[in-house]
């Protein structure tokens, strides 16, 4: 299995990036997936997920109203697209699938992960 994850970038406060993850190895419309960060000295947290049908989604309160995931099930892709961007936003973005096909929040329960791609905004 591999999730390979792109899109990030160096982009200015309050501008917008659009990061891509691309599945393979597994039946990708199986799983529910998500977004995790993780920025310098602190722990991967939560972004968003979205379950295997597209129909349920759940975000961080942190990037509530700014950032969008959504899923391509055909194209075995999941993205996250965020908008107003801030500097606090700057981390390493990871995708992620669990076998369970819901909305998943805890990081212990996704069983995939992608390599990781670097977003920093800054001010």
């Amino acid at each position: 299995v591999q999730l390979q994850a792109s899109g990030g970038g160096l982009v200015q406060a309050g501008g917008s990036l659009r990061l891509s993850c691309v599945a393979s190895g597994l039946t990708f419309s199986n799983y529910g997936v998500g977004w995790f960060r993780q920025a310098p000295g602190k722990e991967r947290e939560f972004v968003a997920a979205i379950s295997w049908s597209g129909g349920s989604t759940y975000y961080a309160d942190a990037v509530k109203g700014r950032f969008t995931i959504s899923r391509d099930n055909a194209k075995k892709t999941m993205y996250l697209q965020m908008n107003s961007l801030k500097p606090e936003d700057t981390a390493v973005y990871y995708c992620a699938a669990t076998g369970y096909g819901r909305v998943v929040v805890p990081i212990n329960q996704y069983d995939y992960w992608g390599q990781g791609t670097q977003v920093t905004v800054s001010s």
